[in-house]
């Protein structure tokens, strides 16, 4: 279906769509601006539970304010005669740029300083209680002027709010999650460390639900299995090896304790090879 118009919105392009939405590149009528738009149909009570995924996506993005972390505006709820929802638009800051997943490989003094930009974002959603749940690089936005911004909310969770779902995409969930549902820093950690696998290498790492006995796959086994970067780039500092495979370690305590100490650690490993992380850039915000 084909769109010129979506209300008050000029339709300039389409941006994609996901399992129950489509998102379209548009220039609002009041600002002349350029935006992304999400648009949610709901056509019936099956439908609801998709609402309120885009309501939890809206209230976790409202408790977020940072240069790397997608900006989402507002959330209308369009309705029909019989006052029931019709739709969910929602109002997303427009990045001109791909997700890393369909990105060109980068040289490696290109790519570290957006892994520490994707680093960064999740410093600030940690500090303010919030986990991704699903980061992964189809949820990472690449602009053209080299901005990192993560997308996709819809199975952040809260600290404190109770949750019992196992989410997340299975290639890059720690054992925790597979395991006992687990959702928390350290999960975060591996979900890092499994991005930055994949962007490096263009392979994934082990999927822990493809093991049906979870509790009986052991620490050495998840070892052998998991295949040294250098076997798939050879061009990968050993200093970011090493930390990657620190994120990707099968116990969560033997990972990093805190993003903020990867975030460090990756502003080092970009400085070694020769790009400086920017001092303009505040990574507290």
């Amino acid at each position: 279906m084909t769109f010129d118009r979506i209300g008050k919105y000029t339709v300039l392009g389409s941006l994609g769509e996901g399992a129950h939405s489509k998102i379209f590149h548009i220039r609002r009528q009041i600002d002349t601006r350029e935006y992304a738009l999400k648009m949610v149909p709901i056509e019936n009570k099956e439908d609801m539970k998709f609402l309120d995924q885009a309501k939890h996506e809206f209230e976790v993005n409202q408790l977020l304010q940072h240069a790397n972390i997608i900006k989402i505006f507002c959330l209308e709820i369009e309705k029909n005669w019989l006052f029931q929802p019709k739709k969910a638009l929602m109002l997303i800051e427009y990045i001109h740029g791909k997700t890393l997943d369909v990105t060109p490989p980068l040289p490696m003094d290109k790519m570290v300083p957006i892994f520490w930009q994707i680093a960064s974002g999740m410093v600030h959603m940690h500090r303010r209680g919030i986990y991704h749940a699903d980061l992964k690089p189809n949820n990472i936005l690449f602009g053209k002027r080299s901005e990192v911004k993560i997308i996709d909310f819809g199975l952040a969770l809260i600290k404190g709010k109770p949750s019992s779902r196992l989410q997340g995409t299975p290639e890059y969930m720690a054992p925790e999650t597979v395991r006992n549902k687990v959702i928390n820093s350290q999960t975060e950690i591996f979900n890092f460390g499994a991005t930055l696998y994949r962007l490096i290498t263009l392979k994934l790492p082990i999927n822990a639900m493809a093991f049906k006995e979870i509790g009986k796959l052991s620490e050495k086994n998840w070892k052998q299995m998991l295949k040294p970067i250098p076997e798939f780039n050879s061009n990968v500092p050993d200093s970011l090896t090493t930390l990657v495979h620190s994120c990707l370690e099968y116990d969560p305590q033997k990972r990093p304790q805190s993003m903020i100490d990867i975030r460090d650690r990756l502003a080092e490993i970009s400085n070694e090879l020769g790009n400086p992380i920017g001092d303009g850039t505040n990574p507290e915000l």
